[in-house]
C-alpha cells in the first residue's frame, strides 16, 4: 500500500513538473532570443457549418521578428502577401489584389499572438495583456496557455508550443471558433538579419487603406 501510494505521489509530482515547463520555456525564450527568423506552417481551420466540417486552409512562408515590436511575415503559398510590423506602422500587403493595408502598430496589435513574441520584454510585461498557465505537453511539445484579459478583442487564447527551449508552435483560437496552428522549423535565434528586414514601401500603383 505504501510503495503504492509513494508511485501515485511520483507520478503527480512528474507530471507537474512536466507541465510547468511551458512557462519557464517562455521566459527563457524572452530573455534569451532577441531576433529570429524561421520557416513556417500555417493550418486555419473554421468551425463547422450546419454539422458539416470544412476543410482546412494551409499555407506557409518565412517569418522574423526583433524586439521591440518588430516582425515579418512573408507567405508564399498559395497565395503570396506580407505583413510587416516596423514599431510604428503594421502594413499588410495583398500581391493578388496589389493593396496595401496601413494601421498604427500600437493600436492593431495590443493583446495578440505577435505581441507574445515581439514586444514585451518579460513575464512580467507581458502579464499586463495576458493571463499566463502552464498547459498539459501535447504533441512533444511544452505548452503555455496565454488568454488575453481584454475582452473586446476578436482573440479568445493562444497556446505556445516549446520544443524544450526552441519555439515550435503558436495555436491560436479566435471568438469566432476559428483556429489557426502556426508550425516553425529551422528557427535561428538572434541571427544577423538583413538590413531593411522590417522596412517596407507600398509597391507602385498599389491602393493604399489607411484605417484609424
Amino acid at each position: 500500500m505504501m510503495k503504492r501510494l509513494v508511485l501515485t505521489v511520483l507520478i503527480a509530482a512528474c507530471a507537474q513538473w512536466a507541465c510547468a515547463q511551458g512557462l519557464k520555456s517562455l521566459e527563457n525564450f524572452m530573455q534569451s532570443a532577441k531576433s529570429g527568423e524561421a520557416q513556417f506552417t500555417q493550418t486555419v481551420t473554421a468551425p463547422s457549418q450546419g454539422g458539416k466540417a470544412l476543410a482546412p486552409k494551409v499555407s506557409s512562408g518565412s517569418f522574423a521578428f526583433e524586439r521591440p515590436g518588430r516582425f515579418r511575415f512573408d507567405y508564399r503559398k498559395p497565395f503570396a502577401q506580407t505583413i510587416v510590423a516596423d514599431g510604428k506602422t503594421l502594413w499588410l500587403y495583398d500581391a493578388d489584389l496589389n493593396q496595401v493595408t496601413e494601421r498604427a502598430q500600437a493600436q492593431a496589435l495590443g493583446s495578440t499572438p505577435a505581441a507574445l513574441l515581439t514586444s514585451a520584454a518579460d513575464l512580467s510585461a507581458l502579464r499586463r495583456d495576458f493571463t499566463l498557465a502552464d498547459a498539459p505537453d501535447a504533441d512533444g511539445l511544452h505548452w503555455v496557455l496565454a488568454t488575453p484579459k481584454a475582452k473586446d478583442g476578436q482573440l479568445a487564447s493562444v497556446r505556445v508550443g516549446f520544443d524544450g527551449e526552441q519555439l515550435a508552435a503558436l495555436d491560436i483560437l479566435d471568438h469566432f471558433g476559428q483556429r489557426s496552428l502556426l508550425r516553425f522549423t529551422g528557427l535561428a535565434l538572434n541571427p544577423q538579419l538583413p538590413a531593411g528586414t522590417f522596412a517596407f514601401e507600398p509597391p507602385k500603383g498599389a491602393d493604399v487603406l489607411r484605417e484609424q
